[in-house]
């Protein structure tokens, strides 16, 4: 009977982690120190055109794998809030605003951008959904093009950078990509964290069955909506350091073909992890820098295509799917050599 007292109190006494920490686990921590020597050893080209960037466009994907992957609302709109926000900080930063109230403003006037297609956007669902968000990212592209006393139409803005703070220079490759890294890696841990919260579970809830979801009382568009917004936080950042990045932005940086990369690249990753947009951005980097030593520039699109439509054929959950297939397939084969030893 003591023994029994003694096993119950232990387990009483288990430490019980933090919500924001149950979604983490060991190689999480190995992967972000490989990250943090990453730099140390990389030339200036891996570090910035490789590394940082793979890292921007893995954040605006994982915007979109918040909405898609845990909300069930595939929006092709998310490249665009990045690219409003990407516009202000150059247009508030021409207007020597304060680097505090330029990256908030920036962030937040997107992040209200986002709100409102989610409110135009939430009330429906599947390819509705992809119109809808497509259009106000095509009739996005054509305002920036078009509009030049605000953003400065065919030219954009050139020449943007990140402010100098504590006495940084942070377009620097070193520290651009350790300010991008702890960045996304908050923004990272805020998902797991998220998914794993009330809200969160709701979200997924509504995504599976929303009518049940409504007929219990939950505000299905409320938080579609909600959802839209939290998104756009996301985006507003990456569209800030994808700003910072380049150095530049014009009416092609938020154009059609982008749009559709950040699709692709979360895709291809895969769409219900928050680690597969970052998977699927390093491989779509890889693939632009160095397949047009094999292959035309021009044809990089057909390339990009064809690798997209076979993982997705073979997977429909992108990259991390086949690595999911294969680890089942290895368990199998283990089981069956133990059987046959026995």
């Amino acid at each position: 009977m003591a023994s029994i007292t003694d096993k119950t109190e232990d387990k009483k006494a288990a430490p019980v982690l933090p919500v924001w920490l149950r979604g983490v686990r060991w190689y999480h921590a190995v992967v972000a120190v490989l990250l943090v020597i990453y730099p140390l050893i990389a030339t200036g080209f891996w570090t910035v055109q490789i590394g940082a960037q793979s890292l921007i466009l893995g954040l605006i994907g994982l915007s979109l794998m918040l909405l898609a992957g845990y909300g069930g609302m595939v929006s092709l709109s998310q490249l665009t809030v990045a690219g409003l926000a990407g516009y202000l900080v150059a247009i508030f930063g021409n207007a020597e605003w304060p680097a505090w109230l330029m990256l908030v403003g920036a962030v937040s006037l997107a992040t209200v951008a986002a709100v409102l297609i989610g409110w135009i956007s939430a009330r429906t669902s599947g390819i509705y959904t992809i119109m809808i968000t497509l259009a106000i990212s095509v009739a996005f592209y054509y305002l920036v093009l078009q509009n030049d006393p605000i953003f400065n139409s065919f030219n954009g803005f050139s020449g943007v950078r990140p402010p100098e703070v504590f006495g940084v220079d942070w377009r620097a490759p070193l520290p651009f990509f350790y300010l991008t890294l702890g960045v996304v890696g908050l923004c990272y841990l805020f998902v797991l964290y998220l998914s794993r919260t009330p809200f969160g579970l709701a979200l997924q809830a509504v995504r599976d069955n929303p009518r049940r979801m409504a007929s219990l009382g939950f505000n299905v568009t409320a938080h579609r909506v909600a959802a839209h917004g939290v998104a756009g936080v996301l985006a507003g950042i990456g569209g800030v350091l994808l700003v910072w990045q380049n150095g530049q932005i014009s009416p092609g940086s938020v154009g059609i073909g982008p749009v559709i990369d950040i699709l692709i690249l979360t895709v291809l990753g895969g769409l219900a992890h928050p680690v597969g947009p970052f998977i699927g951005a390093v491989i779509f980097i890889l693939m632009e820098n160095f397949a047009i030593d094999l292959i035309d520039r021009e044809r990089f699109n057909t390339v990009i295509g064809a690798v997209f439509l076979v993982i997705v054929l073979f997977s429909p959950d992108g990259v991390l799917g086949l690595w999911g297939k294969l680890k089942s397939w290895l368990a199998r084969q283990s089981a069956r050599n133990r059987v046959d030893q026995w």
